[in-house]
């Protein structure tokens, strides 16, 4: 009955019965200032109660950070900045450090860059460093190990040297050659791996929608792009596009400061960020192509197609990703996916803990859309 009470509001007591302590009561004045909507004599729904008092606000964070868990913190400040209308107070330096950081809120911050004033800025960059960090720690050690073990068998070698020899594998293609009298495998062919060189094996570039539904995949292609660049055996490319084209490869180094060059919302022109994508290409067969968006194009569309094929036919591993996020199905362009798929590319959304075995699988050139599919 206490969670029935505390979900339904004051208006359920009747059947309910009242809370009985002063930190439920507490915990539901929390959810009732931000959920609890009423009708005024006007007619006119109204909040219960936070407006647009910083004070007021800050101490309301400060409440449910007491009493909820994280994950539940964080789901309440979007619903107030989405239904209450607190996104200008993000650019009051005091908010920002009573706020809980996630994804989202990195969105919300990056999208008011250009109208942050410089008071508020370094509290805003200390919150997209800790969540940058958090999701780097998350993804960066999964992320190494699968590129590197792709990068390793794609460069297997049928005459290796004994201490290269893949067993497993020479074992598996040699079961037909099993010596019965012997108890052994007599391999006819071995199968093994070509000695680590310091050179780029593969080229990845990856090019990011910036349009403000594609916030949280702004957030975690970025930390993505940064943990491939420090893979010397990778040479990354990193560009953002709206109307334009702002290529940040030389920002990789800092995530953040990549995140800090986005400029979230505005139109979207897919077929100008390709054409600049095709110029960044030198070795198509050695390279990796990821389009980061939601394929709602402003620009040409059969001009967009038309370079994406042709990328494709000239050899590039060519993977389109309508979103890279935790947020579940998104909302994209069906009939740009479609016209993808018909060409043979694969179109889906892929969350950012599937994202490294994606990246895995289409450096050793294998069948993304069939994994795609599995999702």
């Amino acid at each position: 009955m206490r969670r029935w009470r505390l979900l339904l509001g004051e208006v359920a007591e009747d059947s309910t019965g009242t809370l009985g302590s002063a930190s439920d009561s507490a915990m539901d004045a929390a959810l009732a200032a931000l959920y609890d909507r009423r009708t005024g004599d006007a007619g006119d729904a109204r909040a219960a109660g936070l407006g647009a008092s910083a004070p007021r606000v800050a101490r309301w964070l400060g409440d449910i950070r007491t009493y909820f868990p994280t994950s539940v913190v964080q789901v309440m400040q979007r619903d107030a900045m989405d239904r209450l209308g607190l996104t200008q107070l993000l650019l009051e330096p005091e908010m920002l450090d009573t706020v809980e950081p996630d994804v989202h809120l990195v969105g919300t911050l990056l999208s008011l860059n250009r109208v942050m004033p410089e008071t508020t800025k370094a509290s805003a960059r200390t919150v997209v460093d800790k969540v940058v960090r958090s999701v780097e720690e998350r993804i960066a050690q999964h992320t190494r190990a699968a590129v590197s073990g792709a990068l390793d068998r794609a460069s297997r070698t049928s005459n290796p040297k004994l201490r290269d020899i893949d067993w497993d594998r020479t074992i598996r293609a040699n079961l037909a050659h099993y010596l019965p009298e012997y108890r052994t495998v007599v391999p006819e062919r071995l199968i093994g791996y070509g000695r680590k060189a310091r050179a780029v094996k593969r080229d990845v570039v990856l090019a990011i929608d910036q349009s403000g539904s594609m916030a949280s995949s702004v957030v975690y292609a970025s930390v993505f792009g940064a943990v491939l660049a420090s893979m010397q055996a990778l040479r990354t490319s990193l560009v953002v596009f709206d109307t334009a084209v702002v290529d940040l490869t030389e920002k990789l180094a800092d995530p953040v400061d990549v995140l800090f060059g986005t400029q979230l919302g505005g139109g979207t022109d897919i077929n100008r960020a390709i054409a600049y994508s095709q110029s960044l290409i030198t070795r198509p067969t050695e390279s990796l192509f990821v389009l980061i968006s939601d394929l709602y194009e402003g620009g040409i569309r059969a001009e967009m197609l038309r370079r994406v094929a042709a990328m494709r036919d000239s050899g590039v591993q060519v993977v389109v990703l309508l979103a890279l996020s935790d947020d579940g199905a998104p909302s994209f362009d069906r009939e740009n996916a479609a016209a993808l798929a018909g060409l043979g590319i694969p179109a889906f959304a892929c969350t950012p803990d599937r994202f490294p075995d994606l990246l895995a699988l289409a450096l050793e050139r294998g069948d993304v859309a069939a994994w795609s599919r599995s999702l």
